[in-house]
């Protein structure tokens, strides 16, 4: 089909399924169409999407002056949004955005293909139309990498004079070839390389020295850093953790960027399918169904060693991270750590 007659017809599914159900998110419409999130919105360019002209780099060092805003992180499995002021990105890596007690982020920019701004007109709580505001940010794929969305009352400045730097660019996404499962490879020396880690961030040089998925490395050293545990391990971490008010940091990572938040949870509650967390600054919404596999993870470090909660999906993407909050220095929480080792293993089949 030729874009003179696919983009209408994308156009006009919009129009009708927003229509049916005006709220109805980008990502779900999508869906519905068997097309990208991105394809989607690139449909809209010249209606009420602009390209944007900024490089990556660039991109990610205006985000701080853009005010009030939702920030918004989805893997496979869970949806991160939170709302705050962008910290300054750092000088020397600005996909560094580190404020541990707001918006704090890690942007692969190297995956960022597409950014865009977008006007949306949509009903509020009390069915009032008003516009929204956001910028969009996808990868070659066609996949969400992130997402902002302006709460101040109109655009301030810097939203203005991001919205001017537009290009009549139409961007072009590639599809994702599936990935098929694969057996377990080998990783000789893996278990003892990973004993002499000192440092988390050494974590990411360990797997790709070794080839490895992250999946892959917690089942190659299963029973001497790693537990297998049950699906519904997740719920009752985020349920124990609430009651005992035991602050936590959710890490929920797409393609291209990585999304943290740290702090002590409200009391999880299930809503159509999806179990949700609504903080006064945040929402976490995870979709139980999609985990497919969960792991409690020790690594070791110069503080005593760190130990997270791991749900991954069929394919072996990370859905949602979970860390005990610690700063640089200190040990790991024994809260924490009394509360993973509570958890159930993952029942194996007779």
């Amino acid at each position: 089909m030729s874009d003179a007659t696919r983009i209408p017809a994308i156009l006009d599914a919009l129009d009708a399924a927003r229509r049916a159900s005006q709220r109805l998110p980008a990502f779900d419409i999508a869906q519905r169409l068997e097309i990208s999130e991105g394809e989607l919105q690139a449909a809209r360019i010249g209606r009420d999407v602009i390209s944007l002209a900024l490089t990556p780099k660039a991109l990610a060092r205006q985000l701080h002056a853009l005010g009030h805003v939702k920030a918004l992180t989805r893997s496979g499995g869970a949806v991160l949004e939170q709302h705050g002021r962008y910290p300054s990105a750092d000088a020397a890596d600005p996909g560094l955005l580190h404020a541990p007690d707001g918006l704090d982020l890690r942007l692969h920019l190297q995956q960022w293909h597409w950014a865009c701004a977008i006007r949306d007109v949509l009903p509020n709580a009390r069915g009032e139309p008003i516009t929204r505001y956001s910028v969009q940010v996808f990868d070659r794929h066609g996949r969400a990498v992130h997402k902002l969305f302006c709460r101040e009352s109109s655009p301030n400045a810097a939203w203005q004079a991001l919205m001017a730097r537009a290009n009549g660019r139409s961007p072009a996404f590639t599809q994702l070839a599936p990935r098929g499962p694969r057996a377990l490879p080998p990783a000789p020396g893996l278990t003892r390389e990973w004993a002499r880690l000192r440092d988390v961030h050494q974590f990411s040089t360990l797997l790709r020295r070794h080839r490895l998925e992250r999946h892959e490395a917690n089942a190659l050293v299963e029973g001497h850093f790693t537990r297998r545990l049950a699906v519904d391990s997740v719920a009752q971490a985020l349920t124990q953790a609430s009651c005992s008010d035991v602050p936590l940091m959710l890490f929920v990572a797409s393609p291209g960027c990585v999304q943290i938040r740290t702090g002590r949870l409200p009391t999880p509650q299930r809503r159509c399918g999806w179990l949700a967390l609504y903080g006064n600054d945040f929402t976490l919404q995870l979709d139980e169904t999609a985990i497919h596999a969960v792991w409690a993870v020790h690594k070791p470090n110069r503080d005593g060693g760190v130990t997270s909660l791991e749900a991954f999906g069929a394919d072996g993407e990370l859905l949602l991270q979970i860390h005990a909050e610690r700063r640089e220095g200190c040990r790991e929480r024994n809260a924490w750590r009394h509360l993973l080792a509570g958890l159930s293993n993952q029942e194996v089949a007779a």
